[in-house]
């Protein structure tokens, strides 16, 4: 057992955002399946946000309070645990930059963006951006760790028992330098510069005089500021959720003195925190995220029966072809 246990707040917190994150983001992947007006290239990349979020709060809390508790175990069963959390951190990361780079693409070239974004090249983009989040959060996986230093300090029994801790395990080198200046901090300014790219592109077509061919235009950009805005939310909750640890990080590893386990905990929380968040930004922020929980709720828990506008536009296009026929035959 670690000499400092976690306390019991922390822990009481920590199970509390776990089933808030599954909870929440299963609504979320859940409402995409229900509504086909969501299932658009942007939406791709908002589910795979979500499958992230949910595994953090199914997977990485449970391994986060099993190392704050100090469980005994294997080397690499701990590194293993480490690094889960690692490919879905950075999962996250890239999901918002691809986000991104879809929302720039849907302003810079409205008229083409259909042909250039399709569906297949979003599900291949959704594919990569996992595939580089396992490379960089497996990395330590491949000798980027403690074990030699544990080694060397005689910390290891013969069979490469640990208390398994985070620190123990992931080499602050890494973390510092490769994770946070390598693929956490780099993202997050790129986005900002294509968030404000957007949003100066946005505002230069709405601030044209609008007439009457224009109107349609004028239109379709009102709705782009509204989602940039909202999506651009969900990187700031991000952004200032994650930093935090990162900069205690940094603290660790260049004037580890300062380290203090209290801002640690804290750190933890709010980077855990930013998973439950997103569908609490999309049910506010989003009018057909919002209408669709509401359906949600009512058909499978309020037992109603909900009939959903692309299910009436199904209906109208039925009915109409019956008459078509109807009059054929005629």
């Amino acid at each position: 057992m670690p000499a400092d246990p976690p306390p019991v707040m922390y822990i009481g917190m920590e199970v509390l955002i776990a089933l808030s994150s599954v909870l929440g983001n299963v609504m979320v992947v859940w409402a995409v399946r229900m509504n086909r007006s969501l299932r658009d290239t942007t939406f791709y990349f908002v589910v795979s946000l979500a499958l992230a979020d949910i595994a953090v709060g199914a997977l990485v809390i449970p391994l986060a309070i099993t190392m704050s508790i100090g469980v005994n175990t294997h080397f690499y069963s701990c590194l293993l645990g480490a690094c889960t959390v690692l490919v879905l951190t950075q999962s996250s990361i890239l999901a918002l930059l691809a986000i991104a780079i879809d929302r720039y693409l849907r302003v810079k070239i409205p008229i083409s963006y259909k042909q250039v974004v399709t569906r297949k090249r979003a599900g291949t983009a959704v594919v990569l951006c996992w595939l580089v989040s396992i490379i960089v959060g497996l990395t330590p996986m491949f000798g980027w760790n403690n074990l030699k230093e544990l080694k060397s300090n005689d910390s290891l029994g013969p069979y490469l028992n640990i208390t398994c801790e985070f620190e123990k395990v992931i080499s602050m080198e890494y973390m510092v330098y490769f994770n946070f200046f390598g693929w956490v901090l780099p993202p997050l300014v790129v986005m900002l510069i294509i968030y404000t790219e957007i949003f100066y592109m946005i505002h230069k077509q709405l601030g044209k005089k609008v007439h009457g061919s224009q109107a349609e235009p004028s239109r379709y950009y009102g709705k782009e500021l509204k989602l940039a805005k909202s999506l651009a939310l969900v990187l700031f909750l991000f952004a200032v959720s994650w930093l935090p640890l990162h900069i205690l990080n940094c603290v660790t590893l260049f004037c580890p003195k300062l380290k203090n386990k209290i801002l640690i905990y804290i750190a933890i929380l709010l980077s855990h925190g930013n998973s439950a968040v997103n569908p609490v930004v999309y049910t506010f922020r989003i009018k057909k995220f919002r209408s669709t929980f509401l359906n949600i709720w009512k058909q499978y828990f309020c037992c109603r029966e909900v009939t959903h506008p692309f299910s009436q536009a199904i209906q109208r296009r039925k009915i109409m072809e019956k008459r078509v026929t109807r009059n054929t035959n005629i």
